[in-house]
């Protein structure tokens, strides 16, 4: 049996074709706004957004439903629409009761920014010489849209508040019309008030013929604002959804409101403002979602705090539970932390003797570098103790011994004793191992004890001049060892940098000077110089420029001085060759 094609796709419309019609109809995308003003007004204010919003959500249907506020505040309950346009109080309490959440808010011409768009005037009529500000009118009749109404009431309020002014003890009477706002006028026209509170511009938006029957009391000067208002601005109204509003097309509408261009009436929507500054007017009258603030029982203080309370109860037997647990295990973990702090202090122990070791190391490095010529130093006196002795053996072998020439050769064979002596005990001083000392020294005597013994290892000595300055008797909290080591480290690189200069030519120079409670010197060398790209590298571990350096050297001496709060540095001089390297060291008083 077959089909003919016709019939298939006349089939395939038969059963598919209601559903493909009903995917094709448009969603409504319902948008609840507050109705301040009639019917008609309200439907001619709103009409250019969904005008926009019907051409920029394809496939969707913008519908605006008018309500009051109780009104609007259940629709929010029940879900039943996708979007809210409201006045700031009112978005403010519903935000905290609902979650409702801002995507935009209103930008209109007339104010001079989103955040400062909203505030009241307290109108009287324009014959009524009596009453010239807010505070005249203590003890009269007032007329007011309502309590909840964020610029036909509240607004208003906190400024009264402010003047000493309760609106609902301190005036004769305070009623409530309702909406629209037009009623407040009336009855101030109509004499049944003394005064009436409406939204700012309110007035000015009247036939000419009817604002100039009113005057506002209290105007205050705000900048670029078009219209008398009694009271400081507020954001501008706000557009927010609703928890139940699909992600998808809140983002599809915050995207079309903030690409809306201008309208004839100067409307156009911005990003979301910050809506704090009707916060803080709720907590100072403590009313709308901080109604709360009033209440001080604590069976009050319970209903209104029921999910901290039951929050608080849990931590609280939490608590017991964890305490219970932690008592059980510190005992348990109380060994294990003595054993981490006693190894701990073993890991210290072991770096600090190891650090001592390093130092040692360097030291007797030093020294192994002028071995040699600390070796010829120690002959001379040597040599000169032989010559004196086989001096003293020839005279007796050739009979011409006298006292006088035993003594003389005995003076100089004891001299030349102290000599060698001498080196040998400064350099045991200077290569014993020891654990770190400090003290107080005089830093250019220590200075002058380092120069000695750098000489005293060398067979041709450069000229080391010591300019001591202010710094003559400044004293430092040191390790004197370790300050001779830096020292005789920095005079030994400063003496290698001259090897290729004439004897005559090798100077060495000692800088001391005081600055702000910090010792600075200076050692100076007057040979080749390093370039810019090895004074980066010139204190990390293993870099040398020598050809038998093991590039430790200035490493340990910068761990040394910044053990002792100083600084090294090394940069060229100011004029002429060489390097100068600097070290710091705290002036102790």
């Amino acid at each position: 049996m077959s089909f003919s094609p016709r019939y298939l796709v006349l089939a395939l419309m038969f059963f598919f074709g209601p559903i493909l019609s009903a995917s094709a109809e448009p969603r409504t995308v319902r948008i609840a706004v507050l109705a301040f003003l009639d019917t008609e007004t309200m439907d001619s204010q709103w009409a250019p957004l969904l005008a926009h919003l019907a051409t920029a959500l394809p496939g969707y249907t913008p519908v605006l439903v008018q309500l009051d506020q109780a009104a609007l505040q259940a629709a929010v309950t029940t879900q039943s629409v996708d979007f809210v346009i409201t006045n700031p109080g009112n978005y403010v309490a519903l935000e905290m009761e609902f979650g409702i959440s801002r995507i935009a808010t209103l930008d209109t011409a007339q104010a001079p920014s989103p955040v400062r768009a909203v505030g009241s005037a307290v109108i009287v009529r324009a014959d009524r010489q009596d009453l010239r500000s807010l505070a005249d009118l203590a003890g009269k009749r007032v007329i007011a849209v309502g309590e909840n109404a964020f610029g036909g009431f509240q607004v208003a309020w906190r400024e009264f508040v402010q003047l000493g002014i309760d609106p609902f003890t301190d005036f004769a009477q305070l009623d409530f019309v309702g909406l629209p706002m037009h009623k407040v006028t009336d009855a101030v026209t109509a004499g049944r008030a003394d005064a009436g509170i409406v939204r700012a511009c309110t007035i000015e938006s009247l036939p000419a013929r009817l604002s100039s029957g009113f005057r506002v009391l209290s105007p205050r000067r705000e900048p670029d604002f078009p219209c008398q208002t009694s009271t400081r601005l507020y954001p501008d109204w706000p557009i927010a959804t609703l928890r139940s509003t699909p992600p998808a097309l809140a983002k599809s509408v915050a995207t079309a409101l903030l690409a809306m261009p201008v309208t004839v009436e100067g409307m156009s929507w911005t990003v979301p403002a910050d809506y704090q500054a009707v916060h803080e007017l709720f907590r100072e009258l403590q009313t709308g979602p901080y109604s709360y603030l009033k209440e001080s029982t604590l069976r009050a203080a319970v209903v209104r705090y029921w999910p901290l309370v039951l929050m608080l109860a849990t931590l609280m037997v939490a608590w017991i539970i964890y305490t219970v647990r932690v008592e059980y295990l510190v005992q348990a973990r109380t060994t294990a932390l003595r054993q981490a702090l006693d190894e701990r202090k073993a890991i210290e122990e072991r770096m600090r003797v190891h650090q001592e070791q390093v130092e040692h190391l360097s030291r007797l490095s030093i020294l192994g570098e002028l071995s040699g010529t600390l070796a010829h130093e120690i002959n001379q006196p040597l040599a000169s103790i032989g010559n004196y002795a086989q001096s003293l053996v020839l005279r007796v072998d050739n009979g011409r011994v006298t006292d006088a020439a035993v003594r003389e050769a005995s003076l100089e064979i004891a001299g030349q004793a102290a000599r060698a002596a001498g080196i040998l005990s400064r350099i045991r001083g200077f290569s014993r191992k020891r654990a770190t000392v400090r003290e107080r020294r005089v830093l250019a005597e220590l200075v002058r004890e380092t120069v000695v013994l750098f000489l005293g290892m060398l067979s041709n000595r450069p000229e080391i001049r010591v300019d001591e300055g202010t710094a003559a008797n400044c004293a430092v909290e040191v390790d004197p060892l370790q300050i001779q080591q830096i020292m005789l480290n920095l005079l030994k690189n400063g003496l290698d940098a001259m090897q290729d200069l004439p004897d005559d030519q090798r100077r060495l120079d000692i800088l001391l000077r005081p600055d702000k409670g910090t010792l600075h010197i200076a050692v100076r060398d007057y040979g080749r110089g390093l370039a810019p790209e090895a004074r980066e590298h010139l204190f990390e571990p293993f870099f040398t420029t020598k050809p038998d350096g093991l590039g430790l050297g200035l490493s340990i001496c910068t761990t040394i001085i910044e053990a002792h709060g100083g600084h090294l540095s090394a940069q060229p001089p100011a004029e002429g060759p060489g390097l100068v390297f600097t070290f710091t060291l705290p002036i102790h008083d």
